[in-house]
This record gives structure tokens, sequence and C-alpha cells, in this order.
């Protein structure tokens, strides 16, 4: 009686922690018809889990293609296509450089353009710009008399938030201190100007595509699959660029 007494929860704990564990479970089953009466104790069969990390890390991830551009030029050129989509990111950039600069200096309104009888121009060919203080900028447009007024209308106009007066042939821009609401319209103008980048990847990745899809009938599926993956992927990187760049640009507005 003492024997059992003190060997029941040894058994029992045993028991319970077979139950409990999931990874390895352990059978005594009848053998096959062909060794009749007797009986056989399979290998431990381990059952392993996915964690949710590695789950979403696999839903996240899928296989990158790389084709040789040469072996599909028939079907589209892939270094045209990145080319196209590479512009889009460029002009990107350089939309942040001339329309959201909040550095003061005599360069800050080149990209203006001014918009003429004859035609739209930057601003630097039609005046001289210069930088009394960093408050202030003068434009001497004693070449172009005519198109003063125009420059006033371009400047007024632009993202810098500028008033300037005119003193005979000479523009005089005050330069306003940037305040923390007007950083804040800039990053507004930054997502704009992205959106807008993303909207042209698209119109040139879906050109592409369509291009593509022209060569199905002599080509297989599995190919014009895989040019079009190609594709996306391409687009898909220049995205994420555009991405870092609104986030470079916003960091650098907010200060």
């Amino acid at each position: 009686m003492a024997l059992n007494h003190l060997l029941r929860p040894l058994l029992c704990q045993s028991l319970l922690r077979q139950v409990r564990s999931p990874l390895v479970a352990t059978s005594r089953v009848s053998a096959p018809p062909l060794w009749p009466n007797t009986t056989c104790y399979p290998s431990a069969c381990i059952r392993l889990y996915a964690t949710k990390k590695s789950k979403a890390k696999a839903k996240g991830q899928s296989a990158k293609v790389n084709i040789n551009s040469a072996l599909v030029e028939d079907i589209i050129s892939l270094d045209e296509v990145k080319g196209e989509m590479t512009a889009v990111l460029n002009a990107l950039k350089d939309d942040f450089t001339r329309n959201l600069s909040i550095r003061t200096s005599p360069g800050a309104l080149d990209h203006i353009v001014v918009t003429t009888q004859d035609g739209k121009f930057p601003l630097n060919q039609l005046g001289q710009i210069s930088m009394k203080s960093p408050q202030f900028i003068m434009v001497n447009m004693s070449s172009f008399p005519e198109a003063i007024k125009a420059a006033i209308h371009a400047l007024k106009e632009s993202s810098m938030n500028l008033n300037p007066e005119v003193d005979g042939t000479i523009i005089k821009v005050p330069v306003p201190k940037v305040t923390r609401e007007h950083r804040e319209t800039l990053v507004k103008l930054a997502k704009q100007l992205s959106n807008k980048a993303k909207d042209s990847l698209r119109r040139v990745r879906s050109n592409a595509v369509t291009q593509v899809k022209k060569a199905k009938e002599v080509h297989s599926e599995d190919t014009i699959r895989l040019v079009e993956k190609q594709i996306q992927q391409l687009s898909d990187n220049i995205a994420v660029d555009i991405d870092k760049q609104l986030a470079a640009k916003t960091k650098e507005l907010l200060g």
C-alpha cells in the first residue's frame, strides 16, 4: 500500500507530460497482417509548428524574377521599361529640389517658370537674380521689362509663400521666415507630388504589360507571365524608392 501511494503521483505526472506535449506522440499499434500476433512501436512522430512571425514573413515574400532582357527583346525591351520608370523617379527628385526647398539662396527662384506671350521661360532667363540678404532677393528685369507682370504672377503662385513688389524694372522679393505651418504645407505638397509620380509609374507599367500581352500568340503563357512579373517587380522597386524620397523630404521639411 505504501509503495502504491508513492508511485501513483509519479505515474500521473508522467501521463500529464505526454498529454501536454504537442511535439512527440508515441502509440502502440497492431502489426500489419504480414506479421500476425505481434506488435510494434513506431518511431516518434515529430510535429513542427510554424510561428506567426515565420508565416507572415513567408506570406510577404515572393520569388524574385531576373530575366535576361536580351532573351525577350522580341516581346519588350525591359531596359527601356526600366529607363522610363527610373525617369519618373528622377523627375520626382527634381520636383522636390526645385519646389520644396526651404533654404534661401539666389538659385531658389531659378525653377520658377514664367508664362509669357512668347512661351514659358525660367525666371533666371528673363531676369538677373541676386541676393541682398538672407531675407531679401532682387530680380532685375531690365532686359525683359514686358515680362514683369508675368514674373510677379509666377512668384506669387509658387509654393514659396512669396509676396513680391515692383520698383521700376526691379522685382523685390522679401523672403518670409519659414513657419511650422509653411513646413506642413510643403509636406502636403510633397505627398501630392509623390502620388503623381506613382500614377505616372502605374501608367508606364500598364503600357508595358499591354505590350507584353500582344505577344501571347507567339509565346507560351509561362513566358508571358514571367515577363509581366519582371515588369511588376521593376515597378515595385521604383515605388519603394519613391516612398524613401518622400520620407527623406518630409524629415527635411519638418526639421
